[in-house]
C-alpha cells in the first residue's frame, strides 16, 4: 500500500498528541481517524487522567470519530495511531470497520517501557485454560434465549 504525504501528516499528528498526552500526565499514545484525507477525530491516551482503563487513544478516537459522523460505522475512515494497536483497540478497529490502521511504534516499543500490549498479545494465543486470569464459561443455558430473541427480531439495527 502506498503511503501519502497526507497519511505521514496524520501520523504526525498522532504522534503529536501522544507527545502532548505525556506532558500533560496521560500515556504515550494518539490516534487520528481521517476521511478522504481529512481529520475527523484526533484524541491522546486518558486512561490516568480520566482513571477509565478503556480510554486508550484509538478507542477515544473511534467514539468522537463515530460522533463527528453520526454513525456507528466508520467504513470509509483509516485510522494513525502512535503505537501497534493493543488486542482492545484492535477488537474497537475492526467493530467500527475501519478501513486502514496505520501505525509508528509497534507493541515491542511499547512492552519495552512497561505496557502489556505485547503480554495481552501473547495471552491470546494460550488455551483458555492457560492463561494467567480465570476465564469461567456458566450460565449459557440462561443466556441462549437471548440470542435467540435477538436473531428473530426483524426490526434490529446489524452491526
Amino acid at each position: 500500500m502506498n503511503i501519502t504525504e497526507t497519511d505521514k501528516q496524520m501520523m504526525r499528528e498522532a504522534i503529536r498528541l501522544s507527545e502532548e498526552s505525556v506532558k500533560n500526565g496521560g500515556g504515550p499514545f494518539g490516534a487520528v481517524i481521517a476521511k478522504d484525507g481529512k481529520m475527523i477525530a484526533g484524541t491522546s491516551n486518558c486512561v490516568t487522567l480520566h482513571n477509565d482503563p478503556t480510554a486508550h487513544a484509538e478507542v477515544s478516537c473511534i467514539r468522537e470519530a463515530c460522533r463527528q459522523l453520526g454513525t456507528f460505522d466508520l467504513s470509509g475512515c483509516k485510522i494513525y495511531s502512535s503505537c501497534e494497536p493493543c488486542p482492545m483497540c484492535l477488537g474497537a478497529i475492526y467493530w467500527a470497520h475501519l478501513d486502514c490502521i496505520y501505525y509508528a511504534n509497534n507493541r515491542k516499543d511499547a512492552a519495552d517501557i512497561d505496557f502489556d500490549d505485547d503480554f495481552i498479545y501473547r495471552e491470546l494465543e494460550k488455551p483458555m485454560a492457560d492463561r494467567s486470569t480465570p476465564i469461567i464459561p456458566m450460565l449459557r443455558e440462561e443466556a441462549l434465549p437471548v440470542f435467540q430473541m435477538w436473531a428473530e427480531k426483524t426490526d434490529k439495527t446489524a452491526y
